[in-house]
């Protein structure tokens, strides 16, 4: 009798278990969203990513980490005596990715590009500026081209950066130049190309002010107004900045909660542009608290809070939420509908080598138009912790690519939070297939438009079109460090659709001028009961 007791109370544990196990995959099937790997060894870690109009994704890591999974091609090696590691360097340290094939080509990265920054020019070049030691000062391109083709880095030797700058922001501007804000020990913000009327870099003083023992006003987040000025928010404080005469023209309340940016960033997202675009809504949600950098604290709890703020209003106060999650490392993505994907990152620590713990697997969705406490909704979880050094970027699928995380000084797999080659997608709910009959199909829509032009989409749906469609702008940023450089969505003005011999014609407007939406290439979505398109590239000129 005694053994029988035994044996049945000790199977009881294990039945909870698989209950409570049962329970949980349950739960999780039921969230909105899905998973997907699409490479499985990209062959490096990326650090900064960013999709190209070709469809392709640049992926960049830092080029004094040793060797990565990805050889560069025979005689293409770099030799560098002074690093520490590889003083004859063969191997990649930035990959081209193919989204049709999902091939992996090697590029040729010359100089540290350790947390560096990036951001896209009005001819679709890849502009990107700056790094560690040797990279300091330097100023790169890459020029892409079609998956076939053979396009690579290349250092530009005639200019360099006025000041060197490590962990600053980039950001396109109204006139297609681009600002350069910041950097560790950098207070100042410089342009490319540079300024006849500038003499290289120029002092912001707001940048100095913000600092503090644990710096905190590292990677700036820069968001260009449709004023055309520029919302630079570093710790926990904004400022409205005109780049034309060099003056802060408001500054913005402080947010409460704590320090927002490297290394205790949350992100930040400039919420879509619409009706007449003369307000601009900008959010901050999560980070690390104060002090656990300093203290290299892992598991001291990241902030869960966010605050709202219209830019643009006369009387701008910070409006608070909380996230279902503290978060700390976390990626916001602009998504086609407006809505904003939080995802990536920890619960707990900051930002750092080996600083942080409990990732936090769960996306959110957040909803900018549902009432206030209302706005988030958790997502399908992951299963692959993507901590410091991970990346999120929007494809033209719709979906969301996921990339990297490294929080090891070099590569290493043998770790609680290894060293991350892996590539995920992540499929809002809005590509479920009980939407499919609802995706609309872009028929026609032109390669380029001006400025102010009205111009016809033509699209298919395989259902009959209730409701207006939408036309909507979306940036291709450069991803690094929680947050997406130049990130933007605009929301043009359509009229209703038009049945046309099986198809549908949508009168759009394009955007007004370069403060709504600076010169370049952008995704275009057409956006059907919240259900969007495949995007078609589209060239937007003055």
């Amino acid at each position: 009798m005694a053994n029988h007791i035994s044996s049945s109370s000790s199977s009881r544990p294990r039945f909870l278990q698989i209950l409570i196990f049962t329970i949980i995959l349950t739960a999780r099937a039921q969230l909105p969203g899905t998973w997907e790997l699409i490479v499985p060894n990209a062959g490096i870690a990326s650090m900064h990513t960013a999709v190209t109009r070709f469809n392709t994704v640049v992926l960049l890591d830092r080029t004094n980490i040793g060797p990565s999974r990805k050889m560069l091609p025979k005689g293409h090696c770099r030799y560098e005596r002074n690093d520490v590691v590889l003083k004859k360097d063969c191997f990649a340290h930035s990959v081209v990715f193919d989204l049709q094939t999902n091939q992996i080509r090697p590029l040729m990265i010359l100089t540290d590009t350790w947390c560096s920054s990036g951001q896209f020019l009005p001819d679709g070049t890849l502009l990107q500026t700056g790094g560690d030691l040797d990279g300091f000062k330097k100023i790169r391109k890459l020029e892409p081209c079609e998956a076939g083709g053979t396009c690579d880095w290349v250092e530009l030797k005639d200019v360099e950066l006025a000041n060197g700058r490590w962990y600053a922001t980039n950001q396109i501007l109204p006139d297609g130049t681009v600002i350069i804000v910041g950097g560790r020990g950098t207070n100042t913000v410089e342009y490319y190309p540079p300024r006849k009327n500038k003499n290289g870099a120029v002092e912001l003083k707001f940048l100095a002010d913000v600092q503090d023992n644990q710096m905190d006003n590292l990677y700036p987040y820069v968001h260009l107004l449709p004023n055309g000025h520029l919302f630079i928010f570093a710790n926990n404080k904004a400022v409205m900045y005109d780049h034309e005469g060099n003056t802060v023209i408001r500054d913005y309340p402080a947010l409460s909660g704590g320090p927002r940016n490297y290394p205790s960033a949350g992100s930040s997202v400039m919420l879509a542009l619409e009706g007449d675009f003369s307000t601009a809504v900008i959010v901050v949600c999560g980070g690390a608290q104060y002090g656990a950098f300093i203290a290299r604290s892992t598991d001291t709890p990241a902030h869960g809070s966010c605050g709202r703020i219209v830019a643009t209003d006369p009387n701008p106060g910070w409006e608070m939420e909380d996230m279902p999650y503290g978060r700390i490392m976390g990626d916001m993505v602009m998504l086609p509908t407006g809505d904003s994907l939080i995802i990536n990152g920890a619960q707990a620590g900051t930002q750092g080598f080996e600083m942080a713990s409990n990732p936090c697997l769960y996306p959110v969705l957040y909803r900018p138009d549902q009432p206030a406490g209302l706005r988030f909704m958790t997502l399908n979880p992951g299963t692959v912790p993507r901590m410091y050094h991970s990346t999120a970027n929007l494809l033209p699928d719709g979906r969301v690519l996921i990339a990297g995380s490294n929080p090891h000084y070099f590569y290493k797999f043998a770790a609680e939070f290894p060293t991350e080659l892996r590539l995920e997608a992540f499929s809002p709910e809005y590509l479920s297939p009980d939407r499919a009959n609802l995706r609309p199909v872009i028929e026609d829509i032109p390669e380029t438009v001006r400025y102010g032009e009205a111009f016809d989409v033509l699209v298919s749906v395989p259902l009959s079109v209730v409701g207006i469609i939408d036309v909507n702008f979306g940036s291709a940023p450069f991803s690094t460090h929680s947050f997406s450089q130049g990130q933007r969505l605009v929301k043009l003005a359509v009229t209703p659709s038009v049945p046309d011999g099986g198809l549908y014609r949508i009168k759009c407007t394009a955007p007004p001028n370069g403060a709504v939406a600076p010169p370049s290439y952008y995704m275009v979505f057409a956006v059907n009961q919240g259900v969007p398109s495949v995007a078609r590239w589209v060239h937007l000129i003055p």
